[in-house]
């Protein structure tokens, strides 16, 4: 049977390699989140935004640049921009 001494050497040896395995890891995880591609724009919603934008200045745009973003207050603004223009008190049966 092992000694106390050396049950408590070999349970700090294992916490250790542990903590050292869990460093490398921490690493790992952080590299890859510096390094996350950027989301791609497929063709059909750059067109699909180009004929948006053309329709509302009547000229063909030259796009140089799509940003997405994710912004609750953009998707807010405009469920409330359709909820508004409903005319629900019209449509009352009173």
């Amino acid at each position: 049977m092992a000694s106390d001494s050396e049950l408590s050497k070999e349970i700090l040896s294992t916490l250790e390699s542990l903590r050292a395995e869990i460093a490398q890891l921490n690493d790992r995880v952080a590299a890859l989140e510096l390094h996350q591609p950027a989301k791609v724009v497929d063709e059909d919603m750059i067109l699909t935004i180009s004929a948006a934008v053309a329709a509302y200045l009547g000229v063909k745009p030259k796009i140089r640049q799509i940003r997405l973003m994710s912004n609750p207050q953009w998707s807010h603004q405009g469920r409330a921009t359709i909820q508004a223009s409903h005319d629900l008190a019209s449509r009352s049966p009173h």
